[in-house]
């Protein structure tokens, strides 16, 4: 829990209220390694923050799974769409390592953003920079060969190379697992 109050507080000063509130409804989990947090059909409640471990979001796409993301200790991971519209999700959210999570329900979220303003000021520049994550890894895609992606991938998430199977990364880059084999040669 201290580093996710870290992170607030890097944001914006966090009171002692809300420090306290935090400490009492935020709640600690453990997710084994391959747990799937989240799966297609079922609403996103939760909201969570990594403290230890690796979580991938994913979709099936003609029986082929397409990795949207990786998120690792020090972020948050959420299905987006389906914690806030309150819909079923069209994605998986698992757990690639055993984790250690903590995490906040969509209403104790909203409870706290009503309650104290800060705490709703921290929400909001964390939501705009995982908005501004989620458009770069969009318009990577589209826009960048493939080895300008991989490299990208390594600088923004260092150690992310050698913690996630090549298949799942080369599915997150759209590339096929040789195409990614052959790009970690020429590097090497």
């Amino acid at each position: 829990m201290d580093a996710l109050l870290a992170i607030c507080r890097a944001i914006h000063p966090v009171s002692a209220d809300l420090e306290a509130a935090l400490h009492r409804q935020v709640r600690r989990e453990t997710a084994p390694a391959h747990t799937y947090l989240l799966e297609p059909g079922h609403t996103a409640h939760r909201l969570y923050f990594v403290e230890q471990g690796l979580v991938r979001g994913f979709s099936l796409r003609e029986g082929k799974e397409s990795t949207s993301w990786f998120m690792q200790e020090g972020h948050f991971i959420i299905s987006i769409l389906s914690f806030f519209s309150r819909q079923p999700s069209h994605e998986y959210v698992q757990a690639l390592s055993d984790c250690v999570l903590w995490s906040l329900s969509h209403e104790q979220l909203q409870r706290l953003y009503q309650e104290f303003p800060e705490f709703n000021f921290i929400g909001r520049v964390l939501t705009e920079q995982y908005y501004v994550l989620s458009e770069q890894r969009a318009l990577h895609l589209r826009m960048l060969p493939a080895a300008e992606r991989y490299e990208l991938l390594l600088r923004d998430f260092p150690g992310i190379a050698q913690r996630v199977p090549l298949k799942l990364l080369a599915s997150h880059l759209g590339l096929t697992p040789e195409t990614l084999s052959r790009l970690r040669a020429r590097r090497s």
